[in-house]
């Protein structure tokens, strides 16, 4: 069997060289991809969280999309960024939050990503009692926007606390 003249081999050589240095560049564009989204993700996240803390519903709603979706034990699910800030505003208005959140795992696949975890949260009543304290799971479907941003569109969370 003949593998070829010294030239075809170099040849054979360059392109293959050229193909895992591709190969480490498509991998590696990849990693950091993902851990840019990620970054992005736990940013987001960061704001979010601090909007529902110090009650600024302008905030929140400008980190809401429109087709945003909250699904929650006991409840039917809020359909829209509307249905958010009239929630929310709501809350706000009886209780003052401190809301933690401690991401488990965080997939991101193309435009899409998908977190898991737990929160904290202690609401307590603005006028006078003691302060409620729930914990639980959360699942959270974030999307890519055309701007690169990434928004949160579909929440969802239960409460660990028997019933």
């Amino acid at each position: 069997m003949s593998i070829g003249t010294g030239h075809q081999m170099r040849a054979l050589v360059v392109s293959m060289a050229g193909f895992l240095a591709c190969l480490a560049a498509c991998t590696s564009s990849t990693e950091t991809s993902n851990g840019e989204a990620e970054a992005a993700i736990a940013e987001f996240n960061r704001q979010y969280l601090a909007a529902i803390n110090r009650a600024d519903i302008e905030a929140l709603a400008d980190l809401t999309t429109e087709d945003h979706m909250m699904v929650m034990s006991g409840g039917e699910p809020l359909a829209g960024k509307q249905a958010l800030v009239d929630a929310m505003t709501g809350a706000f208005e009886r209780f003052e939050f401190d809301e933690s959140w401690t991401p488990e795992e965080t997939v991101v696949s193309g435009d899409l990503a998908y977190q898991r975890g737990t929160f904290v949260v202690v609401a307590t009543p603005k006028a006078g009692g003691e302060p409620a304290r729930t914990t639980g799971n959360f699942m959270r479907i974030y999307r890519r926007q055309p701007d690169g941003s990434w928004f949160m569109v579909r929440d969802m969370f239960n409460s660990a606390q028997a019933r």
